[in-house]
């Protein structure tokens, strides 16, 4: 082999070498082939998987439901999820977490803080002073933040989607609500770290549910822009949005539809939870107004009985969306009394009237967002569960002035299948049909500083500047760079919110910290020390705005140009070759690009900035950003090499807002205006010019954190691993509960067993005695120390009494064979002695089987007799409480070895074509000769050949080698291969029987 692999040619090698890449790479792919998303409600989540043979699916939970309650039960040995954390609710409500997520990126003097407590006053919040945040307190060793609870469900929800696959899964795609801020986003993020999932990206709800309803309906969206209201009333918040529907030109895949969020509106804590905990305080009162002359306690002091009024609420608000009135009714409410209410629609309307007064104000705020009317508008959709209320839905077609409301999509399911198709969209798995996705801004972004002026002469001043970085509604992802250009030493800029004047004086409250960050330079004066006599082109901030909505700054760095003088000589051909190979790989040089050889390589190597053209410039007066061109696809951007230089579009930016610059740097306006416009060819023939050098610096960057600060790496490390303690914990916990009722039930299983006949039958008196007390002893060892037996001990007990019992359970199990084995046997022989007596009476001329074959299958069949005769006679000299000689499997053999020479045969038969007989002159078939011996057998001529050619002479002796480790054919042979048949010259080799 080694001298085989030393004659290949390079070219093999390097053939090979490459295969073993690509092999490596799909099985690495392999690995990752599901993806998933959750759809992460405020009361339940739906999962979604993707994966080859499944496309979209919805992940059925453990009680086989399509929708799992986002609950939590954490106690000091255990924790519950899902449906079982909900009924756990009743029995220790607090230690179950219901919820939580309006605890995400809030501080602790955060109105919703204060609102959560008052809705659930059984949970204890705790106080992170490092953070200014809250944690649950569930006990004084108990204490978890709500990121490492959303952790807990996020692990969860990837157990049931790898449960559903039978694959591991780490790429997920996370819905959040529209309204969700930088810190509320960030906080999502650091808790799917924690859970160890890997974020494509947080898409927002409302954009997962309107590509979910635009994959649905591709074929109706056309050039003409259609523009969908989606109506979303969950459990926990409203949200509004706007949706335009087109199709729309892509490089990439040509003609692609597109949806594009054009407005949004929404309300924080309008939603079906509210509408419950209205039911809830009515029905407390009217079990309080029952018991009034009874000197009880007030029910809302008790919260396991709060807990069962909630849960009864909110079946009664599903009960009152068909029905007119319905009878609320707990049993052993609280000190044994059982409670009995008729509510009726009207009541419930009545409690909820000014809820049902906002449900118009997300349409508003969303249409004002959008710059539209209603008329513009073609539909209405329905989405979530809070809108199944009929009050809801009146409410809101009157305030749309519709003739009805859109209901032709899921409403629970919608985000989940968005969000999943979104996450095969961005795995490399997968390849799905285009779908251009256009978010938007909801909150604008802008950039302060302060820089010194001159006023008047002599008189130095401080003005305060502000630049919009990122506009409300603007689209996203996409990047962006601002450039400071009175800046040669060390100075802070600030990065915070804008004008956030559409917010109500409430959500402000609610909203948070305006300011985001403040930028600290380092090493500004010494880049400009570094390069004196080069041409200062500004510090240059670049910013990225993600695919999830979240903000960062790449990289700051100072940009110098100076003019090299260079000769046209002293361009080498090295260098001409390196320049055709840099445009081959880079994709074409622009003017400025072709001048600079320092420079041109790293340009090149950074791909454009998504979203838009136009970039920045001077005086850090930020060029608002056009809206993302068509071309944006949902994939994620690429990653920005952190050492290049900036992009080409930038200094497209530069040169439109230098020109727009002040008057007191002509020369900069001259050399932009040079740099813009190439040179005609004509002059530079004439005279070449001296090119371009750029030398970037890298700036450091501290950032300070000021609207809620990410948790540190070592914090976020000691929560990840005291998840995946926990997550141990309990699969070790169900391990051992695993071993334990396997143990039990096979005790159990076993002594009925003992009395059964045919158990009885095959064993004796005193084996049934050994075995019984033996598992008399495990049964009483699992009473008495089981609880504190460890899983192995589980385990090796099991062990013990299958040993035990193995020679009994073998003996049954053979006896129960027999019959079924024994019949297949009889019959598969005498069909094949058929078979056989069929195919020797075939006449000799039109025989197809070779004298070598039949006497092989009679050999076989004659065999097979004598072993089951040979076998039974020697059971039944046996007692049935002994080994049996007779075994199935032994019989199943010999079936499989008669089997394939049987079916040798039939496939030989069924590919072979009849010999042509030749005809004499009178038109009379001839006659055979009388030497029958010395006929040849005839085979069919292959094509080409004409029948007067002279048949193949057969081998004085036919052989039929079978070796030991022949492989069968593939038409089912033995491993025998057909007879060689000699050729004369000049004839074309006839195939084999396998080959016709």
């Amino acid at each position: 082999m080694a001298a085989t692999i030393r004659r290949q040619r390079p070219g093999r090698l390097a053939y090979w070498a490459v295969m073993a890449v690509l092999l490596a790479d799909l099985l690495a792919l392999s690995d990752t082939l599901a993806v998933m998303s959750v759809d992460l409600g405020s009361e339940s989540m739906k999962v979604a998987i993707v994966k080859p043979g499944v496309p979209m699916e919805i992940v059925l939970n453990k009680e086989s439901r399509r929708k799992t309650p986002v609950t939590v039960t954490l106690k000091e040995n255990e924790r519950f999820f899902g449906d079982s954390a909900a009924s756990m609710a009743i029995k220790n409500p607090k230690a179950t977490l219901r919820y939580f997520q309006h605890l995400l990126g809030k501080q602790e003097g955060n109105p919703h803080v204060a609102l959560y407590r008052a809705r659930f006053p059984e949970h204890e919040l705790g106080f992170d002073p490092q953070r200014q945040t809250v944690h649950f307190q569930i006990s004084p060793q108990l204490q978890f933040s709500p990121e490492e609870v959303l952790g807990m469900v996020l692990n969860y929800s990837r157990s049931l989607a790898e449960d559903f696959a039978e694959q591991p899964i780490k790429d997920a795609v996370i819905t959040v609500p529209a309204f969700f801020n930088q810190a509320e986003r960030r906080a999502v993020l650091q808790a799917a770290r924690m859970a160890g999932l890997k974020v494509l990206q947080l898409i927002n709800d409302n954009t997962a549910t309107a590509l979910s309803y635009g994959v649905f309906r591709r074929k109706d969206i056309n050039t003409t822009a259609q523009n969908v209201m989606f109506y979303d009333m969950g459990s926990g918040s409203t949200v509004c949005t706007i949706v335009t529907y087109q199709t729309v030109k892509t490089k990439e895949a040509g003609m692609q539809p597109q949806l594009q969020v054009r407005g949004v509106g929404f309300d924080r804590t309008l939603g079906g939870l509210e509408m419950e905990l209205r039911l809830r305080e009515h029905l407390a009162k009217l079990f309080n107004e029952q018991r009034k002359g009874q000197r009880a306690k007030d029910v809302r002091e008790n919260p396991r009985a709060m807990a069962k009024l909630l849960r009864e609420a909110n079946r009664l608000k599903t009960v009152l969306s068909a029905n007119a009135d319905h009878m609320a009714q707990i049993e052993g409410l609280m000190d044994d009394v059982d409670f009995k209410a008729k509510v009726t629609r009207v009541e419930f309307e009545e409690l909820c009237a000014d809820l049902f007064e906002r449900v118009p104000g997300p349409v508003q705020q969303a249409l004002q967002s959008a710059e539209m009317n209603l008329d513009e508008i073609e539909q209405v959709i329905l989405v979530g569960g809070a809108t199944r209320v009929p009050k809801v839905q009146e409410v809101l077609l009157k305030a749309v002035g519709k003739e009805e409301l859109g209901k032709n999509i899921n409403a629970d399911e919608a985000a989940a299948m968005g969000a999943v198709y979104q996450a095969a969209a961005l795995s490399k798995a997968f390849k799905v049909k285009p779908f251009v996705v256009r978010d938007a801004v909801l909150y604008p972004i802008l950039v302060e500083f302060t820089r010194e002026v001159e006023e008047d002469p002599g008189v130095r001043s401080l003005k305060h500047n502000k630049r919009v970085l990122f506009s409300r509604m603007g689209p996203y992802p996409q990047r962006k760079v601002i450039t400071f250009n009175r800046y040669n030493h060390d100075f802070n800029f600030h990065i915070n919110y804008g004008d956030l004047g559409f917010l109500e004086p409430e959500d402000l409250r609610v909203f948070g910290s305006q300011n985001l960050t403040t930028v600290k330079l380092k090493g500004v004066g010494e880049s400009f020390k570094k390069y004196p006599d080069h041409e200062s082109k500004g510090i240059k901030a670049h910013f990225n705005l993600d695919e999830s909505g979240v903000l960062s700054l790449i990289r700051v760095e100072s940009v110098f140009e100076t003019l090299v003088e260079d000769s046209p000589e002293e361009e080498s051909t090295l260098t001409k070759l390196g320049n055709t190979i840099s445009s081959l790989f880079g994709g074409g040089t622009t003017a400025d690009t072709k001048e600079n050889g320092t420079d041109a390589v790293q340009e090149e190597e950074e791909s454009p900035a998504e979203g838009s053209k136009d970039e920045p410039g001077e005086q850090a007066e930020l060029k608002e950003e056009a809206e993302a061109p068509a071309e944006d696809t949902s994939q994620p951007p690429p990653a920005e090499p952190k050492e290049d230089a900036a992009p080409e579009e930038e200094k497209a930016a530069e040169k439109e807002n230098e020109e727009k610059s002040e008057a007191q740097k002509p020369s900069e306006k001259k050399e932009t205006g040079s740099e813009g416009v190439p040179p005609a060819p004509e002059e530079e023939k004439k005279q070449k010019p001296a090119r371009k050098q750029r030398m970037v610096e890298e700036i450091g960057v501290e950032l300070v954190v000021l609207d809620l600060p990410d948790l540190p790496e070592e914090e976020l490390a000691r929560s990840a691993k005291k998840l995946q303690d926990l997550t141990l914990r309990d699969l070790e916990k169900q391990e051992r509960e695993k071993a334990a009722n396997s143990l039990e039930a096979f005790i159990f299983e076993t002594q009925d067993k003992l009395y059964q006949p045919e158990y009885q039958e095959v064993s004796t008196e005193e084996q049934r005695e050994e075995i019984s007390g033996r598992l008399s002893a495990a049964s009483t060892w699992l009473e008495d120390e089981g609880f504190g037996a460890t899983t192995v001990m589980l385990k090796e007990k099991l062990t013990e009494l299958r040993k035990l019992c193995h020679g009994l359970f073998f003996r049954v199990e053979e006896r129960k064979k027999w019959p079924e084995r024994l019949s297949a046997l009889d019959n598969l022989l005498n069909h094949s002695s058929m078979f056989l007596k069929g195919a020797r009476l075939i006449p000799e001329m039109d025989q197809i089987f070779t004298e070598v074959e039949m006497t092989t299958l009679e050999k076989v069949i004659n065999e097979t007799w004598a072993w089951k005769n040979a076998t039974m006679a020697e059971q039944a000299k046996l007692p049935a409480t002994e080994k049996p000689v007779l075994l199935s499997k032994d019989i199943e053999a010999k079936m499989m070895a008669l089997d394939r020479e049987v079916q040798y045969l039939l496939n030989k038969a069924k590919f072979t074509k009849p010999r042509p007989r030749p005809k004499d002159k009178n038109g009379t078939r001839a006659e055979p000769p009388l030497n029958a011996s010395d006929q040849a057998e005839k085979v069919i001529p292959p094509p080409g050949q004409t029948e007067d050619a002279k048949p193949i002479s057969e081998p004085e002796k036919e052989t039929r080698s079978e070796p030991a480790d022949a492989e069968p054919l593939e038409l089912g042979g033995p491993g025998a291969e057909p007879e060689q048949k000699e050729q004369p010259t000049g004839q074309k080799p006839t195939l084999k029987n396998d080959e016709l």
